[in-house]
């Protein structure tokens, strides 16, 4: 039995720092930001680079109890996304200052804010969904606003409500597509974590480097993927990437 215990332990820790070397490989890491950032969730159109040059200005609709609580939850998770990305992300106090509005609201209202906010042709992916995100570019792909709704109740009975702060307010960033091919991710369906991932921190530097431009086809972002994962592995980016997303501070609220 022994024995057994110990070939299992070592099979686990092999498999481990198998998924962690795929994903610090420089192709595996290039392949994830194409499928992330340059496809969208529902359509799979796309094909350009989609990012904000503005601040981010967030103004919180709360329709439902525990304001303190979800604000709470929102202003630890900006925090986060500015420390990676560098790019100014603040909430306002007035809907009019907004670029982005967060709606906290109940199960009960939820397709009919989805199809208010997104229109009807987004109703049909309620289903399946427990939060929904989306926002609209300019002729040069540059976003402009953003909306993200979050059905408390619905979130709190799947254990997703962290999840759904964490992966829509990062996906309206510009990297709206889920994928099979982003591993560990919020990004793929499949990963248990409800919080960003080495690679998600990855993703999120890369969006955000001044050389990735919005309105970059997938030709012109590998040229600079490539010269940015070489810089990344020399400095060292990528080997502490899963610790040093780890500075945020939901990590230790969820007992990471």
């Amino acid at each position: 039995m022994l024995k057994l215990l110990v070939i299992v332990a070592a099979f686990l820790s092999f498999s481990l720092h198998a998924d962690q070397v795929r994903w610090h490989q420089p192709a595996f890491i290039s392949q994830a930001f194409m499928e992330v950032a340059l496809r969208n969730e529902y359509t799979q159109r796309g094909n350009f680079v989609r990012k904000w040059k503005e601040p981010v200005k967030i103004w919180i609709d709360h329709q439902v109890p525990d304001e303190e609580m979800h604000t709470r939850l929102v202003k630890m998770h900006i925090a986060h996304l500015r420390a990676i990305t560098g790019h100014s992300i603040d909430l306002v106090k007035v809907e009019q200052e907004a670029n982005l509005k967060l709606i906290f609201t109940r199960q009960s209202k939820w397709q009919q804010q989805v199809s208010e906010e997104f229109g009807a042709n987004a109703v049909p992916h309620v289903k399946g969904a427990v939060c929904m995100a989306n926002f609209r570019v300019d002729g040069q792909y540059e976003i402009k606003k953003a909306i993200v709704i979050i059905p408390v109740d619905q979130a709190r009975m799947h254990g997703k409500l962290v999840s759904c702060v964490v992966e829509e307010i990062t996906q309206i960033l510009g990297l709206p597509n889920d994928s099979e091919r982003a591993y560990p991710s919020i990004f793929n369906d499949k990963t248990p974590e409800s919080l960003l991932s080495g690679l998600d921190y990855l993703l999120l530097k890369a969006l955000y480097n001044d050389a990735i431009k919005p309105g970059m086809t997938a030709n012109e972002v590998t040229p600079v993927m490539q010269n940015l994962i070489r810089r990344w592995q020399k400095d060292g980016t990528i080997q502490s990437a899963a610790q040093a997303v780890k500075t945020g501070e939901l990590y230790p609220l969820l007992g990471y």
